[in-house]
């Protein structure tokens, strides 16, 4: 079956950085889209990043625009969102998910496209 699974997560001082990273399994990596959601305490889940199946095409939302980074390895069927200067309101459940897709340069913002989710890994900024 489809595992997603997230690593890297942990606690990091303000201003500090992570590099979350999302192990796939079970489908064909490249053939999918791949994105990074958060959610905070009695918050709703929020997207953060984007990226096309080939890695050409990446989106952010603006909180996090310069901040984070998302990358892929296909070869690895691996995800990461490489987090730097990060503030206490990034504090939050880290979740990556996979859309599968005909389109090489296509991703997606919305949580309704993506078919599969990980069981998250937990992000705390300290002040």
């Amino acid at each position: 079956q489809v595992q997603l699974v997230e690593s890297g997560g942990g606690l990091v001082q303000a201003g500090g950085s992570l590099r979350l990273s999302c192990a796939a399994s079970g489908l064909t990596f490249s053939d999918c889209a791949m994105g990074w959601f958060r959610q905070a305490p009695g918050k709703e889940r929020e997207f953060l990043a984007a990226i096309s199946r080939s890695g050409g095409s990446t989106f952010y939302v603006d909180s996090v625009k310069g901040r984070f980074t998302i990358s892929r390895d296909n070869a690895k069927n691996t995800v990461y969102l490489q987090m730097n200067s990060l503030k206490p309101e990034d504090t939050a459940v880290y979740y990556c998910a996979a859309a599968e897709t005909i389109y090489s340069t296509t991703y997606y913002s919305g949580a309704p496209w993506y078919s599969y989710w990980g069981q998250g890994t937990q992000v705390s900024v300290s002040s």
